[in-house]
């Protein structure tokens, strides 16, 4: 019986239910962690790269792109689900926090600051609303 008990409660513990909020929450939280200058490495340890199954399967990061800049340098730009703008369902561009990295060390992240830093970039015109709103 005490081996049927113990079975039970890992079956529950293994049954743990996460919602898309938790993982923005967690998302969001993990931004405070993160410093100008940390490597790629550093970045997705603090960031996390797990695939989170919600009430939706979500990917961390949830997209990446990189940056054409015309220059040697290599920029990455790591997508997170950190935001909620409308309750439909879908995840969006604006529902995204960008993380900026050159030749895998983190310069900055935000709408704002990937906009500013790169404003010829694709990116600038995916979210022409969004900019002057918060990151």
């Amino acid at each position: 019986m005490k081996v049927f008990a113990i079975l039970f409660v890992l079956g529950l513990a293994g049954c743990a239910s996460y919602s898309s909020s938790d993982v923005r929450l967690q998302n969001r939280e993990n931004l405070l962690y993160l410093q100008l200058g940390m490597n790629r490495q550093q970045v997705l340890e603090t960031m996390g790269t797990e695939t989170i199954v919600a009430d939706r399967e979500i990917n961390n990061p949830y997209r990446t792109g990189t940056v054409d800049n015309y220059s040697e340098d290599f920029v990455e730009v790591l997508f997170y689900y950190t935001d909620t703008k409308h309750d439909d369902n879908a995840i969006t561009d604006d529902e995204l926090t960008p993380i900026v990295l050159e030749n895998n060390i983190l310069v900055g992240w935000g709408w704002t600051f990937l906009i500013s830093r790169f404003p010829e970039s694709d990116f600038g015109s995916l979210l022409e609303d969004y900019v002057g709103e918060e990151d």
